[in-house]
């Protein structure tokens, strides 16, 4: 397995990451891997490892490379309530609906440039947080995203303009939403409002609730963290791009 650092060039500034495939063996199909809100880091770079090692090349971009360089610091975890709502606050404003997909565009075409990486479909996966610049890298990019998957997403329905379900109509992906159990981010009411969204959207997609998962249970250095859901959001993964990029 190959890993390498990048810099990706977006009409905003300069994101670093990290790119994962397999040295050997012919073209592949693209996919850009968010991180949570906690940024790239050992946990998240094993899953982009194992994700790459089912036969994809996964680039692992910097999100927040507005707010600061990998590693992010100081990590959410090592601050008290105030200031890790303050932090939170620091990482996620820059990234509004526009910036989201100014940014998409940039890393699906850095993407696509590299010559280990299969012209056509891409997909594309977000975490917490960056569930929703998931669904805006599909809206962004309808001519390359044809699978896109949110986990334990947070703030996808909303009664506010920005709502990331607003981006419904311009998506033309497969989509997968894997919710968390009693998750302050994305309640009972929000995910049954995003389930009538998709389905007045018309397209393909799946929205579940993992039971006994709360959020960040896939990062296996969350305290919440649940290896056999995690487990099963990797199948629902790979299985979704399977049966979409190959």
């Amino acid at each position: 397995m190959l890993e390498q650092t990048v810099e990706i060039q977006t009409s905003d500034g300069t994101s670093d990451g990290v790119l994962c495939h397999n040295e050997e063996g012919p073209p592949r199909p693209g996919v850009i891997m968010f991180t949570d809100i906690g940024g790239i880091r050992p946990a998240n770079l094993e899953l982009a490892r194992r994700l790459a090692s089912q036969g994809y090349a996964v680039l692992v971009p910097n999100a927040f490379y507005r707010t600061g360089r990998t590693p992010l610091t100081p990590t959410l975890r090592s601050l008290p309530e105030d200031a890790m709502k303050q932090r939170m606050m620091e990482l996620t404003q820059p990234l509004t609906p526009e910036a989201m997909e100014r940014d998409a565009s940039a890393y699906v075409d850095f993407l696509q440039s590299q010559s280990f990486v299969r012209p056509g479909a891409m997909g594309v996966v977000g975490y917490c947080f960056t569930g929703k610049v998931a669904l805006h890298t599909a809206a962004a990019r309808p001519d390359k995203i044809a699978a896109a998957a949110s986990f334990h997403g947070g703030g996808l329905f909303t009664d506010t303009p920005a709502s990331p379900h607003r981006t419904l109509p311009r998506i033309k992906a497969r989509l997968y939403f894997g919710h968390a159990t009693k998750d302050r981010s994305m309640p009972e009411e929000a995910i049954a409002d995003l389930g009538r969204a998709l389905e007045a959207w018309g397209g393909t997609y799946e929205s579940e609730t993992y039971a006994d998962a709360f959020h960040s249970w896939t990062a296996s250095d969350s305290p919440v963290y649940n290896p056999a859901q995690a487990e099963r959001a990797f199948e629902k993964l790979t299985r979704l791009f399977a049966e979409t990029l190959k």
